[in-house]
């Protein structure tokens, strides 16, 4: 099967692209000039120089495919820059279902992200948007909604690598987040992890099983772990231990909404409504697809102990 991809040379996008030159697909990839560099060659990919925002390099790297995939997706906005969530997440999904659906290509796998229907911030009204557009396209679609992902990040950013960095090795105690004014359950809220590798085979499994098309499936691991467990896992994988401290979300967000703009400061007003709600799954859309995701823990993360 040829595949133009939109999004290949992000963290999962890498992943995706190993595994689908390893089932022995044709790959057509967008890279923006200069990310060329970004991309594993060792795998069946034919480069298209250009960018999302660029109708005729959609086109170009769509043309002649069996299916399109795309994965863009991004966890700060950059105003100056141009980088938004309605960008990227919206507008350029958008534009790649309409040129796939002008050159006939049917099969449409996007890239979404899970606990988004809440759509309590620009991140997840984008991604919900997308998603509504795909549905009403008549493309044959497969959305997936995973979970926080986590795996050796090939040098670009990923959740616990990010968690270590910033929270792990800093000489701060790290936060248990709470909402309200007592924290008797202050980091207890859940996520899925969900290892990269997962994500991609769910990925290719779904391109070959028309079972799956106008499905969405939700991606977590196979079991729901708190706040508190998970910096607890990735302090133990990262040979540290941590102290840890309530740290109320009424005094947090404030500070987090004025420091948006920094990328250094850990995390976004955005980011900690999203974190406060928790993202577990309520479909098996591994048992869907027939897989089993592996489990989060000091194995998985083994490639944190690397980066001290």
């Amino acid at each position: 099967m040829k595949i133009g991809i939109i999004g290949g040379t992000g963290f999962v996008g890498t992943y995706l692209v190993d595994k689908l030159g390893s089932d022995g697909h044709q790959i057509r990839l967008l890279t923006r000039p200069g990310s060329e560099d970004k991309v594993n060659r060792e795998a069946s990919v034919e480069l298209i120089s250009g960018d999302v925002a660029d109708d005729a390099a959609v086109r170009d790297c769509f043309s002649g495919c069996d299916a399109a995939i795309y994965l863009i997706g991004i966890l700060r906005e950059d105003p100056k820059a141009g980088i938004s969530f309605d960008a990227l997440q919206r507008r350029g999904a958008e534009r790649a279902m309409a040129v796939a659906d002008q050159l006939g290509v049917r099969r449409f796998l996007l890239m979404s992200a899970n606990a988004i229907d809440a759509a309590a911030t620009p991140y997840q009204t984008s991604k919900l948007q997308a998603e509504e557009t795909l549905k009403t396209s008549g493309l044959d679609w497969t959305i997936f909604r995973p979970s926080v992902i986590f795996g050796d990040p090939r040098g670009r950013m990923e959740f616990c690598s990010q968690l270590k960095a910033e929270l792990i090795d800093s000489p701060l105690p790290a936060p248990l987040f709470y909402e309200g004014l007592l924290p008797s359950n202050a980091g207890g809220f859940e996520l899925g992890p969900v290892h990269v590798e997962d994500v991609a085979a769910a990925f290719a499994a779904a391109l070959s099983q028309p079972e799956s098309i106008r499905q969405t499936f939700e991606l977590c691991g196979p079991q729901a772990w708190s706040w508190k467990e998970i910096l607890k896992t990735i302090a133990a994988a990262s040979g540290k231990s941590k102290l840890m401290l309530p740290a109320p979300a009424l005094l947090i967000a404030p500070v987090a909404g004025l420091m948006d703009r920094f990328s250094w400061f850990p995390v976004t007003r955005d980011q900690l409504i999203m974190l406060l709600a928790g993202n577990t799954c309520a479909d098996d859309g591994f048992a869907r697809l027939g897989l089993s995701p592996r489990p989060f823990d000091q194995t998985s993360l083994a490639y944190l102990a690397a980066s001290r």
